[in-house]
C-alpha cells in the first residue's frame, strides 16, 4: 500500500512524496508555504492521478524521461523522478494510479515527544 509522506524543505516549505508499497518515491510534490495546502495538493493527486489526460510526458535535458500529474486547471501538482526508457515512465505512472487513491497519509512535520505521543 501507498503512502504520502508530509515533510519541510531547507526553505520551510511543506511537501509530499508519494511512495509506492517498496517505498519508492514515485512523485514529488511543488513546495507549499502552509500545510493546508499541502493536504489539499494530496487530495487533488489522488482525484487527478486516476485520469490518463492528466499525465504530461516530458524530456529533461539530459534527455532522461518524467512526468508531471497535473491538476484540471493546468497546475503542477506532482512530478516523477527521471527514468532510462519509455517503459520505465509507464510503469511510475502506472504506480502513481495503483497508489495515490487510497494511500495513507504520514505527517514527518508533527513533532513527538520523547514518549511517542
Amino acid at each position: 500500500m501507498g503512502k504520502f509522506v508530509i515533510t519541510r524543505r531547507v526553505n520551510q516549505e511543506y511537501q509530499f512524496n508519494l511512495k509506492a508499497g517498496n517505498g519508492e518515491i514515485v512523485l514529488t510534490s511543488e513546495g507549499y508555504v502552509q500545510k493546508g495546502s499541502c493536504h489539499k495538493g494530496i487530495e487533488s493527486v489522488k482525484v487527478n492521478s486516476q485520469d490518463d489526460s492528466r499525465y504530461d510526458k516530458r524530456t529533461a535535458v539530459n534527455g532522461k524521461l518524467y512526468f508531471v500529474l497535473k491538476a484540471r486547471n493546468g497546475e503542477i501538482i506532482g512530478k516523477s523522478q527521471l527514468y532510462n526508457s519509455k517503459s520505465g515512465m509507464e510503469s511510475g505512472i502506472a504506480a502513481v494510479k495503483l497508489n495515490a487513491y487510497a494511500a495513507e497519509i504520514i505527517d514527518e512535520t508533527v513533532k513527538t515527544n520523547e514518549y511517542g505521543s
